[in-house]
């Protein structure tokens, strides 16, 4: 009947759905934090290297407020 096909159902949707979330495991494991960045973008990279820049942690973020005053 149609019910026979929910088992294999079942393994086709784990299958699938396995490198999603184990990727949050993986990047804890592996880089120290459970976030990922694109970097395919040229402003992606950018951000990236900004936030590297002003912060030393590509992962925090920060605005204006990070940027040392100039003294005149």
């Amino acid at each position: 009947m149609w019910y026979e096909i929910l088992p294999s159902f079942g393994i086709v949707v784990a299958a699938m759905a396995l490198p999603h979330f184990s990727a949050f495991v993986i990047n804890k494991a592996i880089c120290g934090n459970s976030y990922r960045r694109r970097l395919l973008e040229t402003e992606d990279m950018l951000q990236y290297l900004r936030d590297w820049t002003l912060t030393g942690n590509p992962y925090k973020i920060n605005g204006l407020d990070a940027i040392p005053d100039e003294d005149n």
